[in-house]
């Protein structure tokens, strides 16, 4: 455990860590598989390894399941659908969260952590209890999800109640919320009352294990045919229709282009001569890993004209090979993707003909193409990496760490 030494913080003596101390000891919590590279978008692993390499040593308290109770979730959501045309989200039910609680605090039990860090984690921490501090890692709150994505859309109202009382309690049991934007962020002080002190805003870095290096991006130039990448596993929520739009407004401004589409397949309506599809390519197998680099490095423009979105780690992504992105404004994009700098982001009614303008004035213009090129991978140095990311937490659980009530066997009686 992290050298401790008394202070007193409002009366109360609390835990001060010391400069050049041990490393701190942290629990990660998820009910997901932290080594599995497509866990939440590959956030999972990023935020271990991070951890890891920034913070302290890592203990994986997870994965955890819990097949009963997911069980009656599952016919509860069938009925539902069947019977009244709506879902039960059974993942993020008070059953579920309960069972986590009490797999947690089992594994927690006896063992000597500094901190608890749970990414996507509320359902995991709602009603554990323990008096290790907890630090949740999110992209949004609940609040935000209802009716923004189809899943957490036309829910019984048993559903919606039980996922606040999970959101409300969680954000209440953490000592500090992590999230991606602001606009995350914000709603977690709006919607739920959070303490704005326990909140912070830390941006989230690509999910990739060795990026090219800085001097590989700037030597990139666009190719004679207009290149468009497309990654994304549902098509009709990524703007798949919109990016084919695209393909075809750009054809009819006389500019020869390709819609490279990665992780989905498009409905047999959307096909064309000079569209690439590939289902799906998993990081996890380093030669379908290599394949999906290749596909970054050799495209113009990372297309993703995405209907709603939290934040977008593909976006992150793309800045990591000076990869100009062309999205949409929703949800928190536009705090990863800021006009003039690593991409554009362009309104919710936005159609391919507009989508197309934006690509093509920029793809006509090779000064203004390479200046973005080099501000996009400079957004990806500065703020859209995992090592940032890291950073910053770092000094957020020395904090939380710091202001944790010292045991009293612990405690010197001298410094009381």
């Amino acid at each position: 455990m992290a050298i401790l030494k008394a202070q007193h913080l409002a009366g109360k003596p609390t835990v001060a860590l010391e400069i050049g101390c041990a490393r701190m000891k942290i629990a990660f919590l998820t009910s997901l598989d932290p080594q599995n590279k497509g866990s939440w978008s590959g956030i999972i692993y990023c935020t271990a390894t991070a951890l890891q390499k920034h913070c302290g040593e890592v203990s994986y308290i997870g994965p955890m399941y819990a097949p009963k109770e997911k069980l009656i979730g599952k016919v509860i959501n069938k009925c539902s659908r069947l019977l009244f045309k709506k879902g039960f989200m059974y993942n993020h039910s008070i059953r579920v969260a309960k069972r986590f609680a009490k797999i947690a605090a089992q594994r927690l039990a006896g063992q000597d952590f500094d901190v608890i860090v749970a990414p996507t984690g509320e359902t995991e921490t709602a009603f554990l209890k323990t008096d290790i501090p907890i630090v949740l890692v999110e992209d949004a709150t609940y609040d935000l999800l209802f009716n923004h994505y189809s899943a957490y859309s036309n829910l019984l109202n048993m559903s919606f109640r039980e996922m606040d009382t999970i959101e409300k309690h969680a954000t209440s049991n953490a000592q500090a919320l992590i999230y991606s934007s602001s606009w995350a962020a914000q709603s977690a002080i709006d919607d739920y009352y959070v303490d704005p002190a326990k909140v912070h805003v830390v941006p989230m870095g690509a999910n990739f294990a060795n990026p090219p290096t800085k001097e590989m991006i700037l030597q990139k130039h666009k190719s004679s045919s207009c290149k468009l990448l497309f990654v994304g596993v549902d098509w009709q929520r990524k703007g798949g229709e919109i990016a084919f739009e695209t393909l075809l407004a750009l054809e009819k401004m006389g500019i020869m282009a390709e819609l490279i589409i990665c992780g989905c397949t498009p409905p047999t309506q959307f096909a064309h001569k000079r569209m690439q599809i590939i289902p799906f390519l998993d990081k996890n197998d380093p030669e379908q890993y290599n394949q999906l680099v290749q596909l970054y490095l050799e495209a113009d423009f990372f297309l993703l004209p995405t209907r709603n979105e939290c934040y977008g780690i593909v976006f992150s992504e793309a800045s990591a090979y000076g990869l100009p992105v062309i999205t949409t404004q929703t949800g928190g994009v536009s705090e990863v993707v800021r006009d003039g700098e690593n991409g554009f982001t362009l309104p919710l009614a936005a159609r391919g003909d507009e989508y197309a303008r934006v690509i093509a004035a920029i793809y006509h213009d090779d000064e203004r193409y390479t200046r973005l090129v080099y501000s996009s991978r400079a957004a990806y140095e500065e703020r859209l990496n995992w090592d940032a990311w890291g950073k910053a937490m770092k000094t957020i659980l020395s904090d939380v760490i710091g202001q944790r009530p010292v045991p009293p066997e612990v405690l010197d009686p001298i410094s009381i």
